[in-house]
């Protein structure tokens, strides 16, 4: 078993449930590790016994004056899109691929190109249900349990199962976005172009990470804006192609790539382009390509996603840019992001300030740099993102979630501790 990023790879028992009363006595057999559809890239949705939860898929309830839906744990954001899509609702936040549960969006505290203005999933996350270790349900929010609301929304399945979620929808004219995109030569232009339109609802940018010297940080700085009319549609949301097999390591090569990063970039001819599309390639460009992660062959890949503050973090982006070319790691997908301020949840995320990701193929040279990163990320205050890393080390850990020690509270008050367990969480030090 493995996660999206196929590394590391483990052994693992798999059991799924069909009901609540099976996630009740999967508890009550022993240690386990809760999983959703697998898009955590390292090994925190893997274990010894792993629990499948995505035939807990009903919807509950909707309230259409407000937008308040309330979803089992294992409904997909892309079952919410086609549900409520056409009732003029869009997703609160949203990450890159829609194909995430709602119970692994409130684990890994999910957050999406509109960070800077609407913050993370659980931000729009009223209240769930939790199994813990006890065999209790409990009915969890910033008022009732809210240690527990703390620690569970970002705690990487660690402190119980959720077995069902109300959050409030975004209302929309459209399923369009008007998207304007930016041609920035090197990084001062993109974050000039970040700062420019810090008012825009959603902005990402595109890096070109292979590109040096005047062009260090090349970039396609985009941002959007849901359309106010328009049709209210999930068409075309299926992958319109599929990776059929592992593709073998060495064709994603510094050639192969820069090659790709140059049309890449090239495809945008004039400095600025406003035009409208569709939110599928907008949101999710990638989910077009079924089994994408093949790409990086058998090896799997590292994601790379740190989070540092806004006062070096230009320099610091630009260090690390400058390694990883020096390095001349492989690597078409490099999207760099504003966050605005983080949220008061034990192990969120989310600095105000930078963050960039960067997809690695998981070679000996990819995790020595990684590992040089983390001292710069350190140094300069940041931290890693924990549905994104399969190799931080506790020190890494520990010394970059200051939270920490309230996080572990949690766990013992409610006897979560080695009963919701994870390959990740034994590495990171919470057994």
């Amino acid at each position: 078993m493995w996660g999206w990023g196929k590394h590391p790879v483990v052994e693992a028992e798999l059991l799924s449930a069909q009901a609540r009363a099976d996630v009740v006595a999967a508890v009550a057999a022993g240690p386990l590790t809760p999983r959703g559809l697998g898009r955590s890239y390292g090994d925190s949705s893997l274990g010894d016994r792993v629990l499948d939860l995505t035939r807990l898929d009903s919807f509950v309830a909707f309230d259409e004056a407000t937008g308040a839906v309330t979803v089992e744990a294992g409904v997909s954001l892309s079952e919410v899109l086609r549900v409520l899509l056409p009732r003029g609702w869009f997703l609160p936040v949203t990450p890159g691929t829609r194909y995430v549960t709602v119970g692994g969006a409130i684990a890994s505290d999910i957050h999406g190109k509109n960070h800077h203005k609407d913050g993370t999933f659980t931000d729009h996350v009223s209240s769930f249900e939790l199994l813990v270790a006890s065999g209790e349900v409990l009915t969890v929010s910033r008022t009732s349990h809210p240690d527990l609301f703390a620690a569970t929304c970002g705690g990487m399945g660690l402190t119980g199962v959720v077995l069902e979620a109300t959050f409030t929808m975004r209302p929309v004219g459209s399923g369009d976005v008007v998207e304007t995109v930016v041609k920035a030569p090197d990084l001062d232009a993109a974050l000039e172009a970040f700062a420019a339109r810090a008012d825009a609802t959603y902005s990402v940018a595109w890096v070109d990470l292979l590109a040096s010297g005047a062009r260090l940080g090349r970039s396609l700085v985009m941002t959007g804006e849901h359309a106010d009319d328009g049709p209210l549609t999930t068409d075309g949301s299926e992958p319109r192609a599929t990776v059929p097999l592992d593709m073998p390591s060495v064709l994603l090569n510094p050639l192969s790539v820069r090659a790709f990063n140059h049309l890449y970039y090239a495809r945008v001819r004039q400095p600025q382009l406003t035009h409208r599309v569709g939110h599928q390639p907008f949101f999710y460009p990638l989910d077009t390509v079924a089994e994408w992660n093949r790409l990086y062959g058998r090896r799997g890949f590292l994601q790379y996603q740190l989070a540092i503050p806004f006062g070096d973090g230009p320099a610091l982006v630009r260090e690390i840019l400058r390694v990883v070319a020096a390095a001349g790691l492989a690597s078409p997908l490099a999207v760099l992001k504003v966050f605005g301020p983080g949220n008061s949840h034990l192990l969120s995320f989310p600095v105000e300030g930078y963050t960039l990701a960067l997809d690695l193929q998981a070679t000996p040279r990819a995790f020595e740099v990684a590992d040089r990163l983390d001292r710069l990320v350190l140094a300069a205050g940041g931290r890693l993102y924990l549905a994104k890393d399969a190799r931080m080390s506790e020190e890494t850990f520990r010394a970059s979630y200051p939270r920490i020690e309230e996080f572990e509270a949690v766990r013992r008050r409610y006897g979560a501790d080695g009963v919701f367990v994870s390959t990740q969480s034994r590495r990171l030090g919470l057994a």
